[in-house]
């Protein structure tokens, strides 16, 4: 079984209500995921989107970056919360949000990886390993990595908050 980064945008409102009802939550994260499934938005329009397992090679070379929040593990545990996979959520506020896509958009994909190579996530222990140590190139992370970035720029417009999860 594989851990794959999963986040949902939420509204304010919706935030505040998961803080406080973690299980209304998840039925609601499951709906949009559902239904998203068959429509399959690009990112801009998306509601909820997975990182695939890049969630560890992303947080990892963010943390090279100097990344103000980390948007990989959620800022914050959603209280009360059970287990949605491996592990309860985490969350970001609108504020976080907004803070993270002015970065996002100032780190364009390339330079994300600048000077980083499968021998550095294998040497670090990076999540999936094997890849890294057969020496698979981050192609695969920038991929995924640009999808973050209109994600979170149309959360930041809307003024939403984020859900995060390893499902």
């Amino acid at each position: 079984m594989s851990m794959i980064g999963e986040y949902a945008r939420v509204t304010p409102a919706e935030l505040d209500r998961a803080l406080g009802d973690p299980e209304w939550a998840l039925k609601l994260v499951r709906g949009r995921m559902e239904a998203e499934a068959v429509s399959c938005p690009e990112p801009a329009s998306a509601r909820c989107l997975d990182i695939d397992k890049t969630w560890d090679a992303l947080a990892f070379l963010l943390r090279r970056a100097a990344f103000p929040v980390d948007i990989v593990h959620g800022e914050q545990a959603v209280p009360d919360a059970d287990d949605w996979g491996y592990g309860p959520p985490r969350y970001l506020t609108p504020a976080q949000v907004r803070a993270a896509a002015e970065a996002l958009a100032e780190i364009p994909p390339e330079r994300l990886t600048a000077g980083a190579g499968p021998a550095d996530l294998a040497a670090a222990r990076i999540y999936p390993a094997i890849v890294w140590e057969r020496g698979e190139p981050l192609d695969y992370v920038r991929e995924h990595y640009e999808q973050l970035r209109p994600f979170f720029r149309a959360a930041a417009d809307e003024g939403d908050g984020m859900l995060h999860w390893l499902g």
